[in-house]
């Protein structure tokens, strides 16, 4: 395995932002994944090399850093459930640097569960094993499913217990990411009114994920503010369009990249309910499925406010500027989910009431308990002859419900530009995944591995993850809903 390439930019902009700190060996660190095809991609591959698992093992633990590594965590503050915290900071997380990958993209290397940091706040700085492998599991098959996501390198067991309620076997990730900048990155200076940090800040970000805003717009700090909530508004209507759930939008979980980070207490919905929840700690359901839209809305809503003091000098200006943009949240949340919707179900022009049939479809859905998953699925097949579709009638608690929107939709299938079935079907599988990370069967994996190091679950869901709009005919029955008892309530954090 070659050496990493690591370059630092982030550190030039002072330890006002980060504390330089090592990873906390481990006793006996043992490999279990290692993200080839993502190695690959960063440039760590020599062709046809088969890197030695112990070197790995050593290198993803923290226990041997890489040559050119230097180590931080950084600050940062943050809204959580509404309440806002002032310091937050990498608790459990530490920044080895960053490289740049075979498509000149800059992208961060970081240790998730490597120790004690000055920000964990009393905390140990680790991981148990369970929390490593969903995120693993699951910001692999975002990856697959074409959402923005930070992405996992590597699994390590470190051959320690962490305890929590009770004594688990402890592990670290290694996460990739465009950036690990946060809007409660941003919230940290702004509430201490260090508006120099904040400019830096800003600048920065802007030359990072955003060049073009420095030589396109009169005002780049504006520009930068529209860019994150383009981006915000479109990965919330993507996750919206597979049933994703994130179950904590905390702003220190916002990234300003427009990817997805941080999956705790996250689930996919097997049957269709907007006021889903799974997340342990979300009593009142702040972050449900439904809540997601609003709340991509409240977050960007304080991204602006850091942003006033950059905005213009006159805040009576600063302020409508800012609110003009945050106000388009939901028109560019709407058209981003309208796109994926029609998609989904097989037009490809716009029409007046799609809206309104859309959701004459989700109203039925959540009454007749239907499968997210597998109903669009089935659509792919049912577009040839919608009123002879048995297989998505059989998927409502009452069919006729089926039947009567089925109507509807041929009807506004009709008004189409000539399309064959055939490949109006090849173009909605694209859009409908017939495979999720379906929260039983990434627990059940995760209970497997916790408790005796059996690990084949685990590696049976990352192989099928990682083709989620092929069908799996071999493995149907294991990729099916839940059977009541198997179905999964809550979803924890792993802090």
């Amino acid at each position: 395995m070659q050496l990493f390439q690591f370059d630092h930019s982030f550190l030039a902009l002072g330890e006002a932002f980060y504390r330089h700190c090592a990873p906390t060996p481990v006793a006996a660190p043992e490999l279990i994944a290692f993200n080839s095809a993502l190695a690959a991609e960063l440039g760590l591959l020599e062709a046809n090399s088969s890197p030695d698992q112990n070197v790995l093992a050593q290198m993803f633990s923290g226990n041997q850093l890489p040559a050119g590594a230097q180590p931080i965590a950084t600050v940062y503050a943050g809204h959580q459930f509404g309440g806002f915290n002032p310091q937050l900071g990498d608790g459990r997380a530490i920044l080895l640097g960053e490289v740049v990958d075979q498509q000149g993209q800059r992208r961060d290397i970081q240790l998730k569960g490597a120790g004690r940091t000055p920000y964990s706040r009393g905390g140990d700085g680790r991981s148990p094993l369970g929390p490593v492998l969903r995120e693993y599991l699951i910001s692999e098959a975002m990856h697959a499913l074409g959402i923005p996501t930070t992405r996992a390198l590597a699994a390590v067991s470190s051959g320690e217990a962490v305890q929590r309620e009770q004594a688990l076997p402890g592990a670290i990730l290694t996460r990739v990411a465009a950036s690990h900048i946060r809007v409660g990155s941003f919230q940290f200076f702004a509430a201490r009114g260090e508006v120099e940090h904040l400019r830096a800040l800003a600048d920065y970000v802007i030359a990072r994920h955003y060049p073009s805003v420095q030589s396109s717009h009169a005002n780049p700090y504006l520009g930068l503010l529209e860019q994150v909530v383009q981006r915000q508004a479109a990965l919330v209507a993507q996750w919206m369009s597979v049933g994703f759930i994130h179950g904590v939008m905390n702003t220190d979980n916002v990234l300003v990249s427009g990817e997805t980070v941080d999956y705790g207490p996250c689930a996919f919905i097997d049957e269709y309910h907007p006021e889903s929840v799974f997340s342990a700690i979300d009593k009142k359901g702040r972050y449900a499925y439904q809540m997601q839209p609003a709340i991509v809305q409240w977050n960007m809503a304080r991204f602006a406010e850091t942003l006033l003091p950059l905005l213009s000098d006159n805040e009576e200006t600063a302020v409508a500027l800012a609110t003009e943009v945050v106000r388009s949240v939901q028109p560019l949340y709407e058209q981003a989910w309208l796109a994926r919707m029609r998609a989904k179900v097989g037009w490809y022009s716009e029409q007046p009431e799609d809206r309104s049939l859309l959701e004459d479809l989700f109203i039925a859905m959540d009454s007749n308990d239907v499968d997210f998953t597998l109903f669009f699925r089935n659509l792919c097949t049912a577009v040839a002859e919608p009123l002879q579709a048995h297989g998505c009638a059989q998927l409502f608690a009452n069919p006729q419900a089926w039947f009567d929107w089925a109507e509807r939709w041929a009807a506004r299938l009709a008004l189409e530009p000539n399309t064959n079935s055939q490949e109006r079907t090849q173009r909605m599988r694209a859009a409908n995944p017939a495979v999720i990370a379906r929260n039983h069967r990434v627990q059940q994996a995760l209970d497997k591995a916790t408790l005796s190091a059996d690990f084949d679950e685990f590696h049976r869901l990352r192989r099928i993850l990682a083709e989620p709009f092929h069908d799996h005919p071999a493995d149907a029955d294991w990729l099916a809903p839940p059977a009541q008892e198997e179905v999964v309530q809550n979803t924890f954090c792993g802090t």
